[in-house]
């Protein structure tokens, strides 16, 4: 056990720069298996890299996925973590705790199967099996190693009626429907039932930030996809009243498809792993409206000062990832809705 008092947040493990940096903000992370009376340390079996920072490592290589492996063992190693160095996001894990320290508050055991609900960017992390068993080709890294989890950090166990990696997609995006749910929940409870456009409703978050304001009580939902393969994914299922295809990067084109959709959205969800989508997101939000951000592409300069270019009166959130409860109830969405189910069960088969 080291000597050196240990932080529940972590600061204890970062190594550069020194001094009160936070882990997701070093550079570098002491990742060694011992642990300090807080820790638990987890047997890594998958890691599951978030979209934005999977998208950028494809695209900067050209889909070469031997290349965009080698780049996150690259990282791994010189970081002690799973960070991309251009997005600054990571994803998650799935694994089995190994060790927990004495002084643990997070009420796990050895031998538990858990999903870290903490981003792979401050994660301290060991890769030991040189990522072998993947080919580069998908955000799911079937993976050997170690990572640390700190006594703030968050796990859920994994649940026992689903497979382990179904499950875990939708844990890395549970924070989506959860905030969707509380933001629409508060338009419900003023007596209105809002009207929300989710860009990039085909995906993960998307799919289940549609299904998640439909249990809050919203009324129109429009899903905005890039291409009509998508488009037909949703079609028939009852996730949105209208479905549409249009260029989330395009601010007149977007808020025109938008507003013939029924918009604008009082509530507008940003679910797109590319940059460029702040300021038609603006434009297609109606006065007083809210637009979620979930996208790590997100430029929240551009956001920021988009709306004030524009004269936008509205307001904008940031997903943190975190919504008390919020794994569970994504869950409770999939086992609740066969549609959602059927997307996330066709993205494990490609």
């Amino acid at each position: 056990m080291p000597d050196t008092p240990s932080s529940p947040i972590g600061l204890h493990r970062v190594v550069e720069p020194a001094g009160a940096c936070l882990p997701q903000a070093a550079v570098r992370l002491d990742a060694r298996p011992q642990l300090w009376p807080d820790e638990v340390r987890v047997s890594v079996e998958t890691l599951n890299l978030d979209a934005a920072s999977y998208r950028q490592l494809s695209d900067k290589h050209g889909g070469d996925g031997d290349a965009v492996r080698a780049e996150v063992l690259e990282i791994v190693a010189t970081r002690g973590k799973l960070q991309n160095p251009v997005t600054g996001s990571g994803g998650m894990l799935i694994g089995t705790v190994d060790e927990v320290g004495p002084s643990s508050p997070l009420g796990l055991s050895p031998g538990d199967r858990i999903a870290t609900l903490v981003s792979l960017s401050l994660t301290p992390l060991v890769i030991s099996d040189r990522l072998s068993r993947w080919d580069g080709r998908s955000e799911r890294a079937p993976a050997r190693g170690h990572a640390i989890l700190f006594g703030r950090s968050i796990a859920a166990l994994l649940p026992g009626d689903l497979p382990a990696e179904l499950a875990l997609m939708v844990m890395d995006v549970c924070g989506a429907p959860a905030l969707v749910a509380r933001v629409v929940g508060e338009y419900v409870a003023r007596g209105h039932s809002p009207t929300v456009a989710v860009l990039g409703g085909a995906g993960k978050s998307g799919s289940l930030s549609l299904a998640a304001a439909a249990d809050a009580g919203a009324g129109r939902r429009i899903a905005v996809v890039p291409v009509e393969g998508e488009a037909a994914l949703l079609r028939g299922t009852g996730l949105a009243e209208k479905v549409v295809v249009a260029d989330a990067r395009d601010p007149l084109r977007l808020s025109e498809a938008v507003a013939h959709a029924g918009g604008p959205a009082d509530i507008t969800v940003v679910c797109v792993d590319v940059p460029g989508c702040e300021q038609p997101a603006i434009l297609s939000t109606a006065s007083g409206g809210t637009i979620v951000f979930f996208s790590m592409a997100t430029s929240f300069a551009a956001a920021a000062l988009g709306a004030e270019g524009v004269a936008a009166d509205v307001r904008m959130l940031v997903g943190n990832g975190y919504v008390p409860g919020h794994a569970d109830y994504a869950l409770d969405l999939l086992r609740g809705s066969p549609s959602v189910r059927a997307l996330f069960e066709g993205r494990l088969s490609t």
